[in-house]
């Protein structure tokens, strides 16, 4: 694939899912540097003009199409920050595909800080898929710092799946949304974390406009010794709805942090948390392990389950 060696093909695989080079729209980066690039009629990717990142425009009215922008690092002690700016037009309906995977076999930290800003216009769908992979034996960590923010206007919906589920030692994901009326955002988290590692979601949404809605749902395993802290916020500042919630399994001698944040303005807005914070119950091994399967196979069943 272009200019990418084998791990960086393995890790390109874990976190968009691609084979090969992608159809439609795409910016392959590795190592701090773009190995393969392309724009399409509908959908331009150009480089800032201080080289710190991306603008990607996307014309009114495209639909049924793509584009991947993931990245892949293999060196050990490489640290970059990345703006990607989207700016989406009107009647679209696109698939943006992101997310950054980290192998370090050296002693030296690696880091991505991936800052993605979205302006998406009038009745617009926008679905957003970032996922967060670490590998490598090394003594250095793998830290992902990633930033979204979002701007949506009346009437449009953008769908967010949030993955992280193997390898990456530190992580600071800060989510922030302004929703104008009617439009719609839907999150779906999910994270699992073991040994030391450590992650901390932040998601602060504002409903500012008449029939606007909110949907949030993070999905957590903290395994080992192991911190997650989830810090979910809803300010409704019209006639709109909201929905929070944390669901999480603890085990071993992991923490877990949910600070669940409701904030209403608006007579008519209504809003609704709910959390959970657990261990695996003991009839669901039981029964599990009644099917043949050793207690370690049982609960890595049920965890893929919770975590699909």
């Amino acid at each position: 694939m272009l200019e990418m060696d084998q791990i960086q093909k393995r890790i390109l695989e874990e976190v968009a899912d691609l084979h090969d080079v992608p159809i439609g729209a795409y910016n392959l980066r590795a190592n701090g540097k773009s190995v393969g690039r392309n724009s399409t009629a509908d959908i331009d990717i150009q480089s800032k003009a201080d080289g710190s990142g991306l603008d990607i425009t996307i014309k009114d009215g495209t639909k049924k199409q793509s584009v991947h922008i993931p990245v892949v690092i293999s060196a050990s002690g490489l640290t970059e920050k990345v703006y990607n700016d989207f700016h989406v037009g009107e009647n679209c309906d696109v698939l943006i595909v992101a997310g950054c995977g980290i192998d370090n076999c050296g002693a030296q930290n690696s880091e991505h800080d991936g800052i993605h800003r979205f302006w998406i216009g009038k009745n617009s769908h926008i679905k957003y898929v970032e996922k967060h992979y670490g590998s490598g034996d090394g003594l250095g960590q793998r830290i992902l710092n990633p930033q979204t923010e979002v701007y949506m206007e009346e009437g449009s919906s953008m769908e967010m799946e949030m993955v992280q589920i193997k390898g990456v030692d530190s992580t600071d994901r800060a989510t922030t949304a302004k929703l104008a009326a009617d439009a719609h955002l839907v999150v779906r988290e999910r994270l699992m974390t073991h040994g030391v590692q450590k992650a901390l979601s932040t998601y602060h949404v504002t409903l500012e406009g008449d029939g606007s809605s909110a949907d949030i749902v993070s999905r957590g395993v903290a395994r080992g010794s192991s911190y997650q802290r989830l810090d979910l916020k809803i300010t409704g500042d019209a006639a709109c709805s909201g929905h929070t919630e944390c669901d999480s399994i603890i085990m071993d001698q992991g923490k877990i942090l949910a600070v669940p944040s409701l904030e209403a303005n608006s007579v008519d807005a209504m809003l609704v948390h709910e959390a959970a914070i657990g261990k695996i119950a003991g009839e669901q091994l039981t029964k599990l392990m009644t099917l043949g399967l050793t207690e370690a196979e049982a609960e890595e069943q049920i965890i893929n389950g919770f975590l699909k």
